[in-house]
């Protein structure tokens, strides 16, 4: 409790990163950042040689006392040197990556973008070769949009953060424990946080929109596709079970699905 922010939700996008920092400003022990998604660590405007931190600083009240502070941007996971400049500025701080089905949360993705008429390709014309080009073309092969595919393979970005962070400052958990489960999930992330049981006693299952503004929609994933994604995502799933230490079997499963409305929680 110190004149840094103590702890991070850095990703994943679509992944329930909403309504975990939703739950989160309602605990009297902790204070989130007034807006979500300050997108400080990946703002290649900053002069990140000699980094002025007054921009992520002005989103709290620093005259409240014995409150752990928190942001959420999760893109932090993807985006190049976003966890180095995190890294750099608190070594010591926590960090929370929820993770969900990598086919789902890229289709859930590019729907977000259709929805914001960011993205004009169909899914599978965006997830193809062709469309993946977009994203390897752009600067440090990293893209804001069109990264269906890319943040969608989990394993890469939690080696790096691995490679940033011990393991005892990270918390890996799967939002369908906080679709499915939410007093456990919200109990596990205050337990890490070291903070008294508050939000997970009784969670408001109230359902939050996600970020862009606009409900999921219910077009469904076709099932070619999902085989596709499905092969494609197998050995990276197996590897981010490896380094998470999370159960991620039944994701291997082709029948696989997501239960989206017994918690009505958001997927933003």
């Amino acid at each position: 409790m110190g004149s840094k922010v103590d702890f991070f939700i850095v990703g994943v996008q679509k992944g329930g990163t909403t309504a975990l920092d939703r739950y989160l400003r309602q605990h009297p022990q902790l204070q989130m950042a007034r807006v979500k998604e300050v997108h400080h660590f990946d703002d290649e405007t900053v002069s990140w040689a000699h980094p002025d931190h007054e921009r992520l600083h002005r989103q709290y009240d620093w005259s409240v006392q014995n409150v752990l502070r928190g942001e959420a941007t999760p893109i932090y996971l993807y985006w190049p040197q976003s966890l180095a400049r995190l890294q750099a500025y608190n070594p010591d701080a926590r960090l929370i990556v929820s993770l969900r089905h990598p086919a789902f949360r890229a289709y859930s993705h590019w729907k977000m973008e259709t929805r914001r008429a960011w993205e004009n390709l169909s899914f599978e014309d965006a997830i193809s070769p062709q469309g993946r080009r977009r994203v390897a073309a752009a600067l440090n092969g990293a893209h804001r949009v069109f990264s269906y595919i890319e943040r969608s393979c989990y394993a890469p970005q939690v080696a790096r953060l691995l490679d940033l962070f011990s393991r005892s400052q990270v918390l890996f958990m799967r939002v369908d424990d906080l679709w499915s489960t939410p007093g456990r999930a919200l109990e596990t992330v205050e337990q890490f946080l070291g903070v008294e049981q508050a939000v997970s006693t009784a969670p408001d299952r109230s359902y939050v929109k996600a970020t862009s503004g606009a409900l999921e929609d219910d077009r469904p994933l076709s099932s070619s596709v999902r085989a596709q994604l499905d092969d494609l995502f197998r050995g990276d799933i197996k590897e981010t079970a490896k380094l998470t230490r999370l159960d991620l079997s039944d994701w291997l499963s082709p029948g696989y699905l997501e239960n989206l409305k017994p918690s009505g929680v958001s997927i933003g």
